[in-house]
């Protein structure tokens, strides 16, 4: 199972004129977060005048993820009709992969 964000719904038209949609997928994966210890004590407190002003802007400064793109799907409107899934930017959905099929689950 792979968790998929949507990043972006354009419509488009194929070189028939006929219009549809393309549909970008990005992976999402987590950064697992570590402390690092400093050796030294000029080194801790430079650590923890940075973990003060990390608390105290309001500017994440580093993500917790990252993306990778995973899927583009280019559909006609009917077939993004016949697949049944009305997707929405910044959507979360649970991708399976298994015996030559896709299944899309939207996460809560």
């Amino acid at each position: 199972m792979v968790l998929v964000r949507v990043q972006r719904i354009e419509s488009i038209r194929d070189p028939e004129g006929i219009l549809g949609k393309r549909i970008e997928l990005v992976e999402e994966r987590r950064i697992p977060r570590f402390a690092i210890k400093p050796a030294t004590e000029e080194a801790r407190m430079v650590q923890s005048v940075v973990q003060a002003l990390q608390q105290q802007l309001p500017v994440q400064t580093m993500r917790t993820g990252f993306n990778l793109p995973k899927i583009i799907l280019f559909l006609t409107e009917q077939e993004y009709d016949q697949l049944d899934i009305k997707f929405d930017v910044n959507q979360v959905y649970e991708i399976e992969l298994s015996n030559q099929n896709i299944k899309f689950s939207k996460t809560p």
